[in-house]
């Protein structure tokens, strides 16, 4: 193309530009991406599905292809459970089948192209994670004891698995055709709520008041790991108005290293993510189950924060909080003897190595809710006791011990 064609080419999609209202609608329909090259790269595993594709950008790898029978015979249990027939499910989600469509970031001509295929697609994927959210909650009884997936030989050799794939990113389906869904079975009811207090369960979580309108799984499980501490809101806007801060506040010792200097570690007492204090030289940090599901869970959470605008970077700065102050298997050790780390793992290096791998690639953000307590840590006066200096190019050796009394005093946290 020349480049007087390319100037014409230029004008007239200026003519035809959208208003930024209508761009930033488009944008916002988006919410189940396709995770780029230069973030599976560091882990590709941790992105694919191992037994079950939902939605339409894993769907019919050769690896996941034994459970679409089941998903079949889910339906049909589904249907029979519910005695509506099929059609009402499937008037139900035409009507949202743009919509629907518009949330996947990216769609191939097959799907965009063919209302049937993908309204089959939704229905039978939606209905099929339902059953495995009914069973994994509740008792079923019209599944046999033989059954490979509904029974406890499926509970567990079988759920703990599709549990994992569900967080994945790619693996979403939108929110709504779970909700339609349970509409259609309810006599026309849509409690959003009921349905995150579902997931919820099925995960083992503790429940949260109110989770508040999602996304997608993903989302849903994100946000019970970051439930609201309402009462420090206004505590930080007045910590930021206090403190000086100075370059060099932004990285944090190591938890050896801090310990070492006088810094005590407790619990938090609640299980947000957000709960990480400093105060009177005690550090809180909330409890956390490191299990080998654990380090794809963060990933996919990552990487829907770095990919969705308006998600928020909780779920990094927790990440990046945690790489620096666990340096290795000693600072693993010592959090797990306060009953912080819970390593189902059996390996604290291995838990070292994780946190050390999930934080590459993340960007600090300068904002984010554990900035103060990182620099509220970093400035507390340190005093230097001892430094025994050996020749021969030999380190020098330094001993910290930390000021009885931390100038910051006793109202910086609650």
């Amino acid at each position: 193309m020349g480049i007087a064609e390319w100037v014409i080419e230029v004008d007239e999609e200026l003519k035809t530009m959208v208003a930024s209202e209508t761009e930033m609608k488009h944008w916002m329909k988006r919410s189940i991406y396709k995770v780029p090259p230069n973030i599976t790269d560091l882990n590709k595993k941790a992105y694919i599905p191992q037994v079950v594709s939902f939605g339409p950008y894993h769907h019919g790898q050769p690896h996941l292809n034994p459970m679409e029978d089941h998903k079949q015979r889910a339906l049909l249990h589904f249907l029979k459970r519910s005695g509506k027939p099929l059609q009402l499910f499937v008037e139900s989600l035409y009507k949202d089948l743009q919509q629907l469509r518009d949330c996947y970031e990216l769609l191939d001509p097959m799907w965009q192209d063919d209302d049937n295929k993908f309204m089959q697609l939704m229905i039978l994927d939606g209905c099929f994670m339902l059953e495995i959210l009914y069973f994994g909650t509740r008792t079923m009884e019209d599944y046999t004891e033989t059954d490979p997936i509904f029974s406890n030989h499926g509970k567990i050799h079988i759920i703990p698995y599709i549990k994992r794939d569900m967080l994945m990113l790619e693996n979403q389906l939108p929110m709504q055709v779970l909700h339609s869904l349970v509409a259609v079975d309810s006599n026309g009811t849509k409690d959003e709520e009921l349905m995150n207090k579902l997931i919820l369960k099925f995960y083992s979580n503790t429940p949260v008041s109110c989770v508040g309108s999602c996304l997608h799984v993903l989302e849903v499980y994100r946000k019970s790991l970051l439930p609201d501490l309402p009462s420090r809101r206004q505590q930080r806007k007045r910590w930021h108005r206090r403190l000086h801060y100075e370059d060099g506040d932004d990285i944090i010792r190591s938890a050896m290293e801090l310990n070492e200097a006088g810094i005590r570690f407790k619990k938090s007492k609640t299980i947000s993510l957000k709960d990480i204090t400093f105060r009177g030289g005690i550090l809180k940090l909330p409890v956390i189950i490191i299990d080998d599901a654990t380090e794809s869970m963060f990933l996919n959470l990552v990487a829907f924060e770095r990919l969705h605008v308006g998600a928020g970077n909780e779920i990094s700065s927790y990440i990046l909080f945690m790489d620096n102050i666990i340096d290795n298997e000693k600072d693993v050790a010592l959090l797990n003897s306060k009953g912080i780390i819970q390593n189902a793992l059996g390996n604290d290096k291995a838990v070292a190595n994780m946190f050390n791998s999930l934080s590459k690639d993340i960007t600090l953000d300068p904002d984010n809710n554990l900035d103060e307590v990182r620099k509220m840590v970093n400035r507390a006066k340190w005093t230097r006791t001892l430094v025994c200096c050996i020749p021969f190019h030999i380190e020098p050796i330094h001993c910290w011990s930390l000021e009885a009394s931390i100038t910051y005093g006793g109202n910086l946290c609650s």
